[in-house]
């Protein structure tokens, strides 16, 4: 039997549910067990900088446990299993949060953030204070720091020439499985097709679907350049990630542990957001490289149909009032 979980089972159920056997482990020597269920790839930016400065700043009382691949809890479920007390670290995004807060749902729409330093900014001011405290409030998930995780592109199979949104009617999009993500796909003008992070490879190379949408770290990172013709950079979302966080450890921790924490989570999401817009400017030259071809086109067409979708929208019906024009204000 399958368990369908929603917002509503989510919420609902916090306040009864049992820690499972895989709750907080302790070592012998008392140590906090802080295991990381993500999707990603043990060589991903993000896995290494938890790894190489994340985990070493935490290790006097806590031992980091990274699980890679989905091979923990799949994508889409790790909020859940945090909130549950079933699991003490993952990697988010807004998408996932937006589908238990519809409120975060802004945070999912195209064309928003106008970059890192603008989404750096955004998350540092009170508007990211607020946002952060909701989730706290209504799942015992502590969100410790946002890191750039790459302006999202399109990346395709076969010749077929996309200048516009009408040049995409009919493209399979492989997108996460999320209402968010899905809409996401029909802004830009394709057929979206939801499909786990870790079967977009095989998907591609059989032909199931006809592209997917990622940062260029990640498309090198999952060798997506492999199986696919073109990347069209449409420069659709400047995406983010942030390091959640049980809020049942947080309150274990005392209050030196708690501040090292969050020191090292934040200089973790620094260098992962430095690695990345470095490494963005070196990958077009990389995929022509591997004969891909690499263009851009109309932007502004993308953008007017993006955001005029969203504002009609009933995602923009659950945006806290104002919050549009204090993020489009942040400079």
């Amino acid at each position: 039997m399958t368990t369908r979980l929603t917002r509503r089972t989510v919420l609902g159920g916090l306040g009864a549910a049992p820690l499972a056997g895989g709750a907080t482990r302790l070592l012998a020597q008392d140590k906090i067990v802080l295991r990381m269920s993500t999707p990603a790839t043990q060589t991903d930016f993000r896995s290494q900088g938890l790894e190489n400065i994340f985990a070493p700043a935490v290790a006097d009382f806590a031992t980091y446990e990274p699980h890679y691949n989905d091979t923990l809890f799949k994508q889409g479920t790790e909020l859940v299993a945090i909130a549950r007390g079933n699991l003490e670290m993952s990697i988010t995004s807004a998408q996932e949060l937006a589908k238990l807060i519809p409120e975060w749902s802004i945070f999912t729409a195209g064309y928003l953030m106008r970059g890192p330093e603008h989404q750096r900014k955004v998350f540092a001011s009170d508007i990211g204070k607020e946002m952060y405290q909701l989730v706290e409030d209504k799942l015992g998930v502590k969100l410790l720091c946002v890191n750039y995780f790459g302006t999202r592109q399109l990346d395709l199979r076969g010749d077929r020439v996309i200048n516009t949104p009408a040049d995409l009617k009919g493209v399979k999009l492989r997108m996460p499985g999320t209402d968010a993500w899905q809409f996401l796909g029909r802004a830009l003008g394709a057929d979206p097709v939801p499909l786990a992070f870790t079967e977009v490879y095989t998907a591609l190379q059989t032909g199931a679907i006809d592209g997917q949408d990622n940062p260029l770290p990640t498309d090198k990172d999952k060798k997506f350049y492999e199986v696919t013709d073109q990347i069209v950079l449409t420069s659709h979302l400047a995406d983010m990630n942030f390091i959640a966080f049980s809020r049942k450890v947080w309150d274990r921790l005392s209050a030196d542990q708690q501040a090292t924490v969050q020191t090292a989570a934040e200089n973790a999401c620094r260098s992962i957001s430095d690695a990345i817009v470095k490494n963005e400017a070196e990958l077009v030259d990389f995929f022509k490289g591997q004969g891909l071809k690499v263009y851009t086109p109309d932007v502004e067409a993308f953008r007017t149909r993006v955001q005029k979708m969203y504002l009609e929208s009933p995602f923009s019906k659950d945006w806290p009032e104002g919050l549009l024009d204090r993020i489009n204000a942040v400079m």
